[in-house]
């Protein structure tokens, strides 16, 4: 295991560049299954879910070929595997998004039911339920979700709740189904309208990208590709939260500033002064200690869920009181005990954390939970006085790339040691 070691104190100045977003890549890769020939995508990030996510089309006998440009060329012409085994999904959820390509496509599907990180419920009865009222057999036995169908049916589908990965999973099956689906209530995310972009590219026809109302009239076949991904909208939040924790000034580049309204409104009201571009984003701070802001999370495009460890970190050193909400999953405040360690002052009482900013943070050994919590807990470190390791943190490579080399471009005092293995939580 390795840890990150950071020394605050420092505020953070100049320039940084967005990667790919990940939550975007992993169901354009999937997609690309549902291709009669190869498909390159480019602006890919190096993260450890886009490299299990490699592993998995591999296993199952896609062709893949990495250059040095950030692009992937995935030929699925070679398929004969249609199974995502436990090994691989248990470390990243998004696994279960290869079950409507599959089906689609080849008729059958074996995916183990997902794991991730452990921040709360994320049940798939959403997409199996789905998936039967395309026409699919669907069944779930020692752990593995099985299912069948020799030809997709269109069907009209209202999802009961919100849910991301259900809408880009029955979206990729509806392309090759007979006939034309609605997706009702489906998910607004950037990432999801991505998905659609490129399936669009394959040949599909989807209208009501971006919407909550997806309109999807199957064909008969798809085609290979070439894509570029969109930028990361909740690195780009991370790196302005990084900013503005620190009273520093950050100019964030290669970027999509329309993504994210929700997170720069809420900046703007730590009394951040920011200007944005076309692809940048500039944040501020003239030095000034930031002011505490109520976040309360919900769907895109709405305050995003993967936001809100980062704005709680920020809030532990604002001035006066905040009130964090988590309406999207139920265990996402496994952080704060961490930020208490630092000296936070929170009080978390059902789904929400009240936080009273404190002048200063106090340096510790501390344990990221997940992803999102590993980056907040680096970025509370960047302001706490001494020294905080991170530990654990390879949570942190499955969303960020070269996290630590892009906060040191900043100024950060930050680096990637081995693990100490003084943080117990036993």
């Amino acid at each position: 295991m390795a840890c990150i070691q950071v020394i605050g104190g420092a505020p953070l100045k100049g320039e940084v560049w967005i990667s790919g977003a990940k939550n975007a890549v992993l169901p354009i890769m999937v997609a690309s299954l549902l291709g009669d020939g190869p498909s390159v995508i480019s602006n890919v990030p190096h993260l450890q879910d886009v490299t299990t996510t490699m592993e998995l089309l591999g296993r199952m006998g896609a062709t893949l070929a990495v250059d040095d440009h950030l692009r992937i060329e995935i030929d699925p012409r070679g398929m004969q595997q249609f199974e995502a085994p436990y090994e691989l999904v248990k470390t990243m959820r998004a696994s279960i998004l290869v079950l409507g390509p599959l089906v689609a496509r080849f008729g059958h599907a074996v995916v183990s039911l997902p794991g991730g990180c452990a921040i709360g419920s994320r049940p798939v009865d959403l997409h199996l339920r789905a998936l039967q009222q395309l026409g699919a057999e669907v069944t779930v036995v020692n752990g593995n979700i099985e299912a069948r169908a020799e030809t997709l049916k269109a069907a009209n589908i209202i999802f009961d709740t919100v849910t991301v990965t259900g809408t880009e999973n029955i979206m990729m099956a509806a392309t090759l189904a007979e006939g034309t689906s609605v997706i009702e209530n489906a998910a607004q995310e950037p990432e999801v309208a991505d998905l659609a972009n490129f399936l669009i590219k394959m040949g599909a026809k989807i209208s009501g990208v971006g919407t909550n109302t997806l309109i999807i009239e199957g064909v008969k076949k798809l085609r290979g590709a070439e894509y570029s991904v969109l930028p990361d909208r909740i690195e780009t939040g991370t790196f302005l939260v990084a900013a503005a924790i620190t009273r520093g000034h950050v100019h964030v580049t290669r970027t999509q500033p329309r993504h994210l309204d929700s997170v720069i409104e809420k900046l703007r009201e730590t009394g951040a002064d920011i200007e944005i571009g076309d692809d940048w984003i500039d944040l501020d701070m003239h030095g000034r200690r930031p002011k505490a802001v109520n976040i309360t999370t919900a769907p895109y495009p709405g305050f995003a869920t993967d936001m809100q460890a980062q704005f709680t970190a920020l809030n532990t050193i604002t001035e006066g009181t905040a009130i964090i909400t988590e309406t999207i999953f139920e265990n996402r405040f496994m952080h704060v005990q961490e930020l208490l360690r630092l000296g936070a002052d929170i009080t978390v009482k059902g789904n929400s954390a009240i936080i009273r900013g404190r002048s200063g943070l106090t340096g510790a050994p501390i344990m990221a939970t997940d992803l999102r919590a590993s980056a907040g807990l680096v970025l509370a470190g960047l302001v706490a006085n001494g020294t905080t390791l991170v530990d654990d943190v390879h949570h942190i490579d499955r969303g960020y790339e070269n996290i630590e080399e892009k906060l040191g471009q900043l100024g950060a005092k930050i680096k990637r040691t081995a693990s100490a293995g003084v943080v117990s939580r036993d």
